[in-house]
């Protein structure tokens, strides 16, 4: 419904209950019609009509239906009466008698919602092997706790306003999304550490001379500098 569209239903409004709307300014008139263009926008200008016009009908108080109102009107009149907890389990139970051979072609049966509940095919062949009295009572009662928790799960997302659904879904995506698995490092694949050796456990860079007793005293006797004194002395 476009802001055009929606000056349709304002007229409406207005036509049914002009003490209301008789000293709304233009600005706010304005503004009324632009929130309820955004909030109706994906839906048929018609229908907003009809939801409105039902609203008017079975008004007693003497005010104008609300957003909320005519939104709930709308689904109603769109959708239709919700199947009931009951009415679910009944489907569910009628399914499960022939459990045994045909889970596959019962289950593909199942609306939408039952089917999320229920599972899969094996579910409803290992439900058609329980007992009955279990299969009615403990069965049947989680069952139906789903059912009625998820069906006001679903009430609920129904109303909300289209770009905060599209969000929902978006975080909803995001959370399924499987977490990327560290990666480990194979200890095993690794080269072995490098060992620093202590300086005075390293070999000297050059082996030290091996000198005879009598080099040692001719050395002394000719008074020339060893290897060992040079390097000491820088030369």
């Amino acid at each position: 419904m476009t802001a055009a569209e929606t000056g349709t239903i304002m007229n409406i409004l207005q036509a049914a209950y002009p003490r209301f709307y008789a000293d709304i300014s233009k600005a706010n008139e304005r503004k009324i019609v632009l929130l309820w263009a955004e909030m109706f926008a994906n839906d048929d200008v018609s229908l907003v009509a009809a939801a409105v016009k039902a609203l008017i009908e079975t008004d007693e108080k003497g005010f104008p239906p609300h957003i909320g109102a005519v939104k709930a009107k709308l689904r109603l009149l769109t959708v239709g009466d919700e199947m009931s907890e009951a009415e679910a389990w009944s489907m569910v139970a009628s399914a499960i008698r022939n459990g045994t051979y045909g889970a596959k072609a019962e289950f593909e049966k199942f609306p939408p919602i039952i089917r999320r509940i229920v599972g899969s095919p094996n579910t409803l062949r290992e439900w058609a092997g329980m007992d009955s009295e279990t299969v009615h009572s403990v069965v049947a009662s989680n069952f139906q706790r789903s059912y009625r928790a998820i069906s006001e799960r679903e009430r609920e997302f129904k109303k909300l306003p289209p770009d905060v659904k599209e969000l929902v879904l978006s975080l909803r995506c995001a959370q399924s999304e499987p977490a990327v698995p560290e990666k480990k490092t194979d200890v095993s694949q690794l080269p072995p550490p490098k060992r620093e050796i202590p300086a005075w456990m390293a070999e000297p860079a050059e082996k030290p001379v091996q000198r005879s007793r009598e080099e040692v005293i001719a050395m002394l006797r000719s008074g020339k500098p060893s290897r060992e004194e040079k390097r000491c002395n820088g030369d």
